[in-house]
């Protein structure tokens, strides 16, 4: 059972990593699906959105839940019914929840450079000028952090017309520092976040915490 990482981020916070090394069969033998999760699992075309989907169920069982205890809103937002808060997330080869008393939203990425090509799409001219400054592997880093927070933030949000490059500010940090803070304004929603974030394998995983 490859649970690759897990994070106590404090007493009511927890992250779980799971590096996606089975098969399908192999995933479907460790889990137990509700119907309506089922049906939605066939209905995927691609094998390894099944296994990613799959996994995450891996990762609620590590966490003392199952798939009958996960629901998800008209949004496709997830969520308990004994009020803990959750967030999943997949990309590749990996997938990550985070369960917590607090509002959560958590992304992962794979630092790539495709990510230079459609930077001006989700930050706008100000941060892109800092950013250039730097060398273009930090500039990937950096751009994979903005990316990752601002879709954990719209994970918490989840309100309709939310811009990723107008709505959503990330503030300036260093790579090393591990965290930095974002605002989202829209419409008449002003709402800071605390941002955190790490780095394995070439990828990037940012979780997001409203402040109160």
């Amino acid at each position: 059972m490859p649970l690759y990482k897990t994070i106590n981020f404090s007493p009511t916070t927890q992250i779980l990593v799971w590096e996606i090394t089975e098969s399908l069969e192999e995933l479907l033998g460790q889990v137990v699906l509700k119907e309506k999760t089922q049906l939605r699992l066939y209905k995927m075309k691609s094998e390894m959105h099944q296994r990613a989907f799959l996994s995450v169920r891996m990762l609620l069982k590590e966490a003392g839940y199952t798939d009958f205890e996960l629901h998800y809103d008209e949004f496709g937002k997830p969520y308990f019914l004994d009020g803990k808060h959750v967030s999943i997330t997949h990309s590749h080869q990996f997938s990550a929840i985070i369960i917590s008393d607090e509002t959560v939203g958590i992304d992962i990425e794979m630092q790539r450079e495709k990510i230079l090509r459609i930077a001006d799409k989700f930050v706008n001219a100000l941060e892109l000028n800092r950013l250039q400054s730097f060398d273009n592997e930090d500039y990937i880093k950096k751009l994979t952090v903005k990316w990752g927070a601002k879709e954990a933030i719209f994970k918490i949000r989840n309100e309709k017309g939310i811009s990723f490059k107008d709505h959503i500010q990330v503030n300036p940090f260093e790579t090393h520092d591990k965290k930095t803070t974002a605002i989202l304004a829209f419409e008449n929603i002003k709402q800071q976040f605390s941002i955190y974030f790490e780095e394995f394998e070439s990828f990037t995983l940012v979780y997001a915490f409203e402040k109160k």
